[in-house]
């Protein structure tokens, strides 16, 4: 099994490639799910961010209001390094633990759908492939300001906030441009599956596995065991 990170721009329509890819189905973990799952209510996570940003970010039911949150870091980047430092920690066990399942599963590779995986480029280095969902710069910016109801000068802090797009084109093994129809993207997913699906990358990961298996035994399995369960 090898790890593909998929990651692209803000409104670049990188939901609508993950949608085709698990119709497909492909194994896919959501960065963004699995940041919303490690801030819930009474989690360490949780505890960290509020004592860092103060109560007024949670909402009434005592859940953080991401709106509110957003706002906040989207404005400083010291602020946007602070929330990455708190919760990427957690976030990265849990993906670790998601990626485990699927390889005892028997998947040939794992999609790790990661917003700000060229900008952060901590996790770059344990992809095989990198890929990249394009758009170009006018849609990107009509997408987000229909999508979240936001002012031109709104939208356009959101995606200056991230590397623009044109830099992670030349960072990404793979470019998916999205400034088309769904067909379109589509289409792109699909050869881009076959690809992936075609290649021996994932036999040096479980013929590693298999060994390991064989010289350690029942301890290993003990070992595996505890780590996905």
């Amino acid at each position: 099994m090898f790890l593909v990170g998929l990651s692209g721009g803000i409104a670049s329509g990188k939901s609508t490639v993950v949608t085709v890819f698990q119709e497909l189905g492909c194994a896919v973990i959501d960065a963004d799910i699995v940041a919303r799952q490690v801030v819930q209510p009474n989690t360490p996570a949780y505890h960290l961010i509020v004592q860092s940003f103060g109560r007024g970010i949670l909402l009434e039911s005592g859940e953080i209001n991401r709106e509110e949150l957003g706002s906040i870091i989207f404005s400083s980047s010291e602020k946007r390094q602070l929330l990455n430092s708190l919760t990427h920690p957690y976030i990265q066990k849990t993906m670790l633990k998601q990626i485990l399942k699927y390889f005892v599963l028997g998947y040939r590779y794992v999609i790790l759908d990661i917003p700000l995986l060229f900008e952060t480029n901590k996790l770059r280095k344990f992809m095989k492939h990198t890929v990249l969902v394009y758009c170009d710069p006018q849609n990107q910016l009509s997408r987000l300001m229909r999508r979240n109801g936001l002012s031109e000068a709104e939208a356009m802090a959101r995606i200056l906030s991230q590397l623009p797009l044109d830099e992670k084109c030349r960072l990404a093994d793979h470019v998916l441009d999205n400034s088309g129809d769904r067909e379109s993207i589509r289409r792109q997913v699909l050869e881009l599956h076959a690809k992936l699906e075609a290649s021996l990358d994932y036999l040096l990961l479980r013929l590693a596995a298999v060994a390991m298996l064989t010289v350690t035994g029942g301890l290993a399995c003990f070992l595996l065991r505890r780590a996905l369960f």
